[in-house]
This record gives C-alpha cells, structure tokens and sequence, in this order.
C-alpha cells in the first residue's frame, strides 16, 4: 500500500499546484458517470460506515486500484458567481466482490462528505475482470482548502483503500480573483500627487452590488491602519478616491475589500522601492549618550556606525554592526561629534546618515602653529581625550602614530596645549576616550612651521626696504624735474633782457644826434632808459 500512497500524493499534489496557475475547466451540471458498458448510480452515504471485510485471497489494494486523478473545475451560474467541484477519476480492476466505489472527502473540524457509487448488477457481471473507470465532480469545496480524500470499494475490504491530501487553488489564481465570490478584491490602481502628499485611487472589477472600502496602512506581519480611509459606494458611477499620506515610506500600502463578512483583501504598495525614506528618525538622548532609531517598515538591512572624514569617506567603527529587522537599534556611548554617522546596507545597496551633522558642536580643537605648535581643546561636557602626533608618507595614506597623551578637559574650561615638533606631512589626532563609539579629528600640516616663520621674518623687511627705495627715487626724480623746469626760464628770461639792450646801443650809434635835440628830449630819454 506504501508505494500507492507515495504515488498518489505526489500526484494530488501536482494537480493542486498546477490549479493555481491556470484557467479552470467549467461544468454546466455535476455528474458521475463510469466506463462504457457499466452502469452505476449514486446513492445516499451511510449514518454508520459497516466495519470492513476480510478480502478473498489474492484481492489486495494492487490489484484493485490502478489509477487515481484529482482536480478542481468550476461552476458559474453568471459572472462573479461561480463555485469550486473536486473532481475525482479513479481505474479499478472490476471483480464480482466489488459492487461500486465510495469516494470520500474531509477537511479540519468539518464532518466527511462521501460519494457512493453503487454498479448495476447486470453491468457487473459483464464488465467483471475489465479495467474500468468511474468519475465524479459533484463535491462542492472551497478555494485554498487543504482535505483528506479516501477512495475505498463498495463493499470496505479491509487494506484496500487509496488516501492522500489535496489542496484546492487558492484566491490567488486569477480565475478565482474575478469569477468566485470568495476570492474577488476588485483591482486597485493609482495615481500619486507629490506635492500634495495625496494617492488618487481607481477600483475596477469589484464585488457586484456591495460597497468598498479603501484604506492606507503600514505592512508589516498585517497591515496597521494610518488612519486614512474612505467607503465607496456602490451607487457611485465613479468608483475613486483620494487618499492623503506622511510619509512616502515603502510598506505604506493601499488596502481595499468589499463590504461583506470575511472578505478577502488586495493591497498595492506605491512606494515599495523607496527604501531611502526609512533611514530617518534618528534620535539622540544626550543623558544617557544613546544613539536610537526605529525603523517605520520591517526591512532586511544592517545598520552600523562609521567615522566621516574629509575626503567624505565614511570609515567604520569595529563592533557597532547591527541586524535590522523590526526592533530598535541602541548605540550606548556615543561622541555626538559631526563626523559621526551611521551607515545603512540592505542588499547591495547603502546609505550614510549623519544625525551630528548640523548639530551643536559638543567638542572642538583649535591648533595655532608659532615655533611649536599650540593646541586649544575646548568642550561643554567633562571628557577625556587622546592626544597625539602621527605622520604621512607619499606612498602610504595611513598615518602612523608617534607620540600620544591623555588630556582631561573640565566642562567649558578650555585646556591649552604646547606639542613640540617640527616635522613636515605631520597630523595631529584628537579623539575621546570616555565613550565607546567616537570620532578621530585629524588636522595634517602641510609644511614645517619653523620654515613658514623664518620666510616670514625674510620676506618682511625686504619687501620695505624695497618700498622705501621706490619711494625716495620717484621723490629725487620730481626735484630734477622741477629745478631743471626752474633752470630753463631763468635762462629765457635773461635772453629776452640782453636783446633789448642791444637794440637801444644800436640805435643810438646809428642815428645822428643834435644838442638841441638832446636838450628837449632828455628827459624823455632818461625816461625811455628807464623803462
């Protein structure tokens, strides 16, 4: 009986897979019917099964039962109303002792539903000792059900008997979704307004003369109701709706039903792949220095922290990974430092999220460099921190430290430190060590501070005196302009003087002159001398 057993349930199985993928067969009206030649009729099951018999030798289940066959077909009054039948064919070597077939069905809790197949005597007798088949859809089931089937001879012989389970199509077969009752949600599409937060809903192909719900939720294990909803009726020519959002989070869904008892349930998420959306809520409680997040969906990622530098590489802190699923995510003992964040992976994807970022600054480091360099820390909380010195090389962008301290800063009490320390492609690291997850600050020198002042003291004094030589050579060129402009109109001025003396001797020994004439014009003379 085992290996009729293997076989059948493999085969019962197969039957209710393949059902969930394809179109069912439709019945006008249930029957049974037998090979031709045989006839047999149905007849009411028994209050109280007969205790089985002992079989005749050589009548065992192998000789009896050659084949067995289950499947679900449909039947439809009109449109949306149609029911699931199992329809069961089995093959049987035919014998005198065996009068019909009972084919029964049972599911969890419900009382067994037998079908019993009684032959004619007449066709008994000659169709004894053929293989014949018998079939029979008449058993009414329901989507998604799981049932116990029996196939056993009419009269019961004990050991011969077929058993196995199948399960009958569930709703999310698409003929089932618009032809059984049970199974039909109505088909739900959208469009989404982001501006205004909204999801404008259509619902197509929903139950017949009933009304609809619609509503939003977060899907998690079920799906928790945001609070938006609304009831279409079914009076409306229009069946839409607009629903308003928070959050385009990607287990916000849309959930519709119709308005009957147990009815089954369809949900369209629009925002599925937004998966950035649930890297927010981050919270801090500077008491306790606990880093929270809850994630708003359940979501398969890691969470861990990382330390931003300024190449804006995000490094990873040791041991602060964590699983996410849907529970809170704690970091005790957190730096509330901007370079702190926390990075997010899920699949082959990440994203870094920095609460820190335009926060109060908690602690800080002012460097000055003179001969030496001179370090500030300065911090609103008591803390301790690491000190130290680490240089770069060419080849390696790894800093290697050479010279660490301890310094304990009191609250709003700056402490002041003086590092010798002359070395060029040197960093300077400071990080706090009371915390168990914190941020390194590096500040690298990009050249010796003994040479930047000794160029400085240089460059100084030659730039001035190289002023004051520009300076007093235009002052020496103006005074050569000035006395040679100077010069050359005193000369002008004595050239004109000359010539006109020249003129009055020349006169004088050219023309001839009387006594009388000079003693009436002498004074005009003297006065023409004069002038």
């Amino acid at each position: 009986m085992l290996p009729w057993l293997a076989l059948l349930m493999s085969h019962l199985f197969l039957n209710g897979a393949a059902a969930d993928s394809t179109t069912l067969e439709r019945i006008e009206d249930c029957h049974t019917s037998c090979s031709q030649g045989l006839n047999c009729k149905t007849k009411p099951d028994y209050w109280f099964h007969p205790a089985c018999q002992d079989p005749v030798e050589g009548f065992n289940n192998t000789s009896v039962f050659h084949n067995i066959s289950l499947s679900t077909v449909m039947k439809c009054e009109r449109k949306q109303k149609c029911a699931l039948h199992l329809r069961i064919k089995t093959s049987l070597q035919l014998a005198e002792p065996i009068h019909g077939v009972s084919f029964c069905t049972s599911t969890a809790g419900m009382i067994t539903n037998c079908r019993n197949l009684h032959f004619t005597k007449a066709s008994r007798s000659k169709m004894s000792g053929k293989l014949v088949t018998v079939e029979n859809d008449c058993t009414e089931v329901a989507p998604n059900q799981r049932m116990q089937i029996t196939v056993r001879t009419i009269p019961s012989y004990c050991g011969i008997t077929m058993a196995g389970t199948y399960n009958t199509p569930g709703c999310i077969n698409e003929d089932l979704r618009e032809n059984v009752p049970e199974c039909i949600t109505g088909r739900l599409s959208y469009d989404i307004n982001p501006e205004k937060k909204e999801l404008k809903i259509n619902v197509s192909d929903m139950l017949e003369d009933h009304d609809y719900h619609l509503r939003l939720c977060h899907k998690n294990f079920i799906c928790t109701g945001t609070g938006a909803s609304t009831l279409i009726k079914k009076e409306q020519p229009i069946k839409s709706a607009v629903l308003s959002y928070l959050q385009p989070l990607p287990c916000l869904c849309i959930e519709g039903w119709s308005a009957v008892m147990d009815a089954p349930r369809v949900q369209v998420c629009p925002f599925k792949d937004r998966l950035e959306e649930l890297w927010s809520g981050i919270s801090f409680d500077p008491v306790k220095e606990t880093l929270l997040w809850t994630p708003a969906c359940s979501v398969t990622a890691v969470a861990g922290l990382c330390d931003k530098r300024e190449d804006d590489v995000c490094v990873d802190l040791p041991h602060s990974s964590q699983n996410v699923s849907r529970e809170k995510i704690t970091f005790a003992k957190v730096d509330p430092h901007p370079q702190l964040c926390i990075r997010f992976t899920s699949g082959s994807q990440s994203w870094t999220r920095c609460p820190f970022a335009d926060g109060i600054k908690v602690w800080g480091v002012d460097v000055t460099t003179r001969k030496g360099h001179e370090v500030q820390i300065f911090s609103q909380i008591t803390a301790k921190f690491s000190v130290g010195w680490c240089m770069t090389s060419e080849g390696s962008p790894a800093c290697k430290t050479s010279e660490t301290r301890t310094v304990h800063v009191e609250k709003l009490k700056a402490v002041d430190l003086m590092l010798a320390g002359e070395s060029c492609n040197s960093c300077l690291q400071v990080k706090r060590l009371d915390v168990k997850y914190a941020a390194t600050v590096v500040h690298c020198f990009k050249q010796c501070s003994q040479t930047t002042w000794d160029l400085t003291w240089v460059v100084l004094p030659a730039a001035v005196c190289l002023s004051g030589i520009i300076i007093v050579t235009l002052v020496v060129h103006i005074m050569l302009n000035v006395y040679q402009r100077r010069k050359q109109k005193n000369e002008v001025s004595v050239k004109q003087k000359d010539s006109a003396l020249d003129s009055v001797v020349s006169a004088l020994h050219t023309q001839p002159v009387f006594v009388h004439d000079l003693q009436q014009c002498g004074s005009n003379e003297k006065a023409n001398l004069i002038s």
